[in-house]
Order: C-alpha cells, then sequence, then structure tokens
C-alpha cells in the first residue's frame, strides 16, 4: 500500500472513530471502537490515537503545498 492510501485510511478510520464518539455522546453510550478492540492494551489504543494524528499532520502539510 503506497503511503497516499495508507494516509487516505488513517484518516478515514480515525473520522469515523471520532463520528461515533459524537454520535456516542448523543445516545448516551460509548461508540469509540478503537477503545472497544484495544481498550485492554491501552498502549496500543493510545499508538493508534498518536498514527492517525501524525496521518492528519501529515495531510495538512500536504494541503498546504509542503509536498506533491
Amino acid at each position: 500500500m503506497d503511503q497516499k492510501k495508507l494516509v487516505a485510511w488513517l484518516l478515514v478510520i480515525g473520522g469515523l472513530n471520532w463520528g461515533l464518539v459524537g454520535l456516542g455522546y448523543f445516545l448516551n453510550t460509548d461508540l469509540n471502537v478503537v477503545n472497544m478492540l484495544l481498550g485492554a492494551w491501552a498502549a496500543v489504543e493510545n499508538l493508534v490515537y498518536v498514527v492517525v494524528g501524525l496521518a492528519a499532520l501529515w495531510k495538512a502539510y500536504v494541503l498546504v503545498g509542503g509536498s506533491k
């Protein structure tokens, strides 16, 4: 998988997870899928959040013209 597709998929995963977290607030439930899957391994769960955040930073850098 090339870098652009990997970044895109990480952003999709992160965006969907945040959307579900927001929806969960209104439904009075926890819909954090990353936590559901990896909650037993806090370090791995937080690593996923860091990797998704880095993907967002990279995409922001590309969008402002930092890389083609």
